[in-house]
């Protein structure tokens, strides 16, 4: 079993950055976010490794996010940079052993409670 609580959403503007974080309790499996913005479907956002040597993106943030992690401290971090307002969102971290490869799994198995992300215009 995993737990995940996920923090650090928040309001930014325009450009501006913001890192949130996943705190996971339980066995280490690959992690991963996701997003949902009110009226619209699920989205896949990134995924990394158990051990953090492989990390995925979806097309509308390559470049402007970074996922990582730290097994130390159970932690999984999205730094988002250059955020646009269509990143606005509630943001889901997801524990899955199969988020290590492609394709990702549209429903991993564990999931946080989410954070919310508002990027003002």
């Amino acid at each position: 079993q995993v737990q995940l609580g996920e923090s650090g959403g928040g309001l930014v503007e325009t450009g501006g950055s913001l890192r949130i974080s996943c705190a996971a309790s339980g066995r280490t499996v690959a992690m991963g976010w996701f997003r949902q913005a009110p009226g619209k479907e699920r989205e896949f956002v990134a995924a990394i490794s158990w051990r953090g040597r492989g990390t995925y993106y979806g097309d509308s943030v390559k470049g402007r996010f970074t996922i990582s992690r730290d097994n130390a401290k159970n932690t999984v971090y999205l730094q988002m940079n250059s955020l646009k307002p269509e990143d606005t969102a509630i943001y889901y971290c997801a524990g899955d052993p199969s988020l290590s490869v492609l394709p990702v799994p549209a429903s991993p198995q564990f999931w946080g409670q989410g954070t919310p992300v508002t990027v003002s215009s």
